[in-house]
């Protein structure tokens, strides 16, 4: 088993790759530019816009793990049936649980839609918001103790990117053959809350700040294209999907329990510094 690592460098993509390297399962990693790898893991350099900067790097690979909403994606996808690769883990999102017509569940459907005509074995990964999305406030921490906190009341049960990768590499090795995973983590925490843990874990004195509604449609509009900033005020606004909910998906495809954003915290401490 050879497998392909798009996103290499990303949160979700990067746990995948220590996954795979702890396992001792060969792997290439697309990058754009060279970064330090675990040992094993080759590095392949292209751009996942441009399918042909990287058709060589498919032969002799049997999966890819896929991020979402890329251009071209046909060609990759006939490119990959071409080397004789066998399955395609999608990282997806949990946006599919609701209206499709919203700019992010939008490019997610038209991803998942495209694999599924490619004729190639696949699972869909529909994780929950990432631990990893705390780092947002980095440059909250870097001004002073004050966490400005969006939806402030709304818990959600987010997801350590290494449960998703430990989940994508199972996937990869041939279980979950066309399968939907909705994926989550194992416990629900508002904003408030994750700013107390994190708070714990890094040895500072911080505050949740509260954001209203009002100053959350203001910050997302001033962050991200309008689209964008709507869908996420729908989902977690006006609850139009459910990132509250727990389930033991991870556990059932891993074997082991889901971890908590404690031990990301632990895990990651050293970037808040």
């Amino acid at each position: 088993m050879t497998i392909l690592v798009t996103g290499a460098t990303g949160n979700a993509g990067g746990a995948v790759v220590e996954s795979l390297a702890e396992q001792g399962i060969a792997a290439r990693a697309l990058m754009r530019s060279a970064r330090d790898l675990p040992a094993g893991i080759e590095p392949v350099y292209g751009d996942l816009n441009r399918p042909e900067t990287f058709a060589d790097a498919l032969t002799g690979v049997t999966g890819i793990f896929l991020l979402s909403g890329y251009d071209r994606l046909e060609e990759l996808l006939t490119n990959a049936v071409g080397a004789g690769v066998q399955k395609v883990v999608v990282l997806s999102s949990s946006s599919l649980d609701g209206e499709l017509t919203n700019a992010v569940a939008a490019y997610h459907h038209a991803t998942e839609e495209a694999v599924r005509a490619s004729g190639l074995d696949w699972t869909f990964l529909r994780p929950n918001s990432f631990m990893s999305n705390t780092l947002r406030w980095l440059d909250q921490l870097h001004a002073g103790d004050e966490v400005r906190v969006q939806f402030p009341d709304v818990p959600v049960s987010t997801i350590h990117p290494r449960d998703i990768a430990d989940v994508a590499v199972r996937a990869l090795g041939g279980s979950s053959d066309g399968e939907v995973l909705r994926l989550t983590g194992p416990v629900a925490l508002t904003p408030v809350e994750q700013v107390a843990i994190l708070a714990e874990g890094i040895g500072r004195q911080l505050t949740a700040y509260p954001m209203s509604r009002s100053e959350t449609h203001d910050a997302l509009l001033a962050s991200m294209p309008e689209p964008y900033a709507h869908a996420i005020e729908g989902f977690f606004g006006d609850g139009t999907i459910d990132e509250t909910s727990v389930n033991n998906t991870v556990t059932e495809v891993t074997g082991q329990p889901g971890r908590t954003l404690q031990q990301w915290v632990r895990q990651n401490a050293g970037l808040f510094g």
